[in-house]
């Protein structure tokens, strides 16, 4: 009787602006069950591993769990004590280093641009001055709020306790929680909605677990070289550009250009040391782009970087943190979603007539 009612396109709309509903209902106190059902799907497979070696799924839960957040703790003890002292210096200090670099680089620039007149030179330093002062100050702004106003509304008690909560549930109950999905799929659509649902598994699995390896190798590559080159706050810096580079290009855009500006800053006219930190950022996008990506990520993901890059920022704009979080799931779903709309529509008789 439903049936007839309502078709199941109708139906599947309705659920899908319910579930956005709650989504946007519930955000204030979803980020720690979505952070922990993020490292659940992250550990996933370290437990089937150790269940098919016959240990019970919820030791194995246990233990990889416990694993995990040793690791985390152990590099947030190394990391941010450094992060909180140069990150904090070196967002106070930008303005200034902007300020010299203007100094001693903007009287060159006026002599290559001679060939204008003195009012166009005029206008082109006012510009860029302001433009610079503009830009530092956008993303001094921009991180500050991101690690004070964006954690400020997260209870750190909370995420502390429910994530790790949250994600042992979910790892112990994995099979239980994937059955009662696999029952809720209707009968009729059983194969094509498995088919898809395992397509867009393959997509998360090769995207998160292997761009979190490229983000780790990058940022090892780009704070070592730039500490190993003796650039003022040079680990900071590379790794921040490594934890970007989960978006796509901002990563080394960032590490680049906040590198280049130190070095022209602290290493003034010494242009060999300033190409050899330009050369850390070349070698770390070689091995991104030849080496990491190919192997780590693969061409299987089917996630185009300005795919990626506009979920990232539209669920940034939307949601916030939590939209951050749950942008490249969406983005997985909806391009799998679409290349199977896509797919269907090129054998319909629409396309064929």
């Amino acid at each position: 009787m439903l049936e007839s009612k309502i078709s199941p396109l109708r139906l599947w709309l309705f659920l899908l602006a319910a579930f956005g509903a709650v989504l946007w209902l519930f955000k204030p106190v979803l980020m720690p069950f979505l952070a922990g059902l993020t490292i659940a799907y992250f550990l996933e497979p370290v437990v089937s591993l150790l269940e098919r070696r016959r240990i019970p799924r919820w030791a194995g839960a246990l233990m990889v769990l416990s694993g995990f957040i040793f690791v985390v703790v152990a590099i947030g003890l190394l990391i941010l004590p450094l992060l909180k002292t140069q990150g904090g210096a070196l967002l106070d200090s930008l303005p200034t280093y902007v300020n010299d670099l203007r100094e001693k680089y903007l009287p060159w620039a006026q002599d290559w641009l001679g060939r204008f007149s003195p009012d166009d030179v005029e206008k082109i330093r006012s510009a860029a001055a302001q433009s610079t002062g503009d830009i530092v100050g956008w993303i001094t702004h921009a991180i500050k709020e991101l690690l004070s106003g964006s954690f400020a509304l997260i209870d750190a008690v909370a995420l502390s306790i429910l994530t790790p909560v949250t994600a042992f549930h979910v790892l112990r109950d994995w099979r239980k929680l994937t059955d009662v999905v696999d029952r809720l799929i209707p009968r009729r659509h059983y194969t094509t909605i498995r088919e898809q649902m395992g397509v867009i598994n393959g997509t998360l699995s090769g995207f998160v677990r292997g761009q979190a390896m490229v983000c780790l190798v990058l940022g090892f590559i780009y704070s070592t070289g730039l500490a190993l080159n003796g650039l003022k706050y040079g680990a900071t810096v590379g790794i921040v550009a490594g934890v970007l580079t989960i978006i796509p290009y901002v990563g080394t855009v960032f590490g680049w250009a906040m590198s280049v500006i130190l070095a022209c800053v602290q290493f003034s006219g010494d242009w060999v040391r300033i190409g050899s930190v330009i050369a850390v950022f070349l070698v770390g996008h070689f091995f991104e782009a030849y080496i990491l990506t190919p192997k780590l990520v693969g061409n299987r993901v089917g996630l185009h970087p300005i795919w990626v890059l506009f979920a990232l920022i539209a669920g940034l704009k939307l949601m916030g943190f939590l939209g951050v979080l749950i942008a490249v799931p969406t983005a997985a779903v909806v391009g799998v979603l679409l290349r199977f709309a896509m797919r269907q529509y090129r054998e319909s008789a629409l396309y064929n007539k």
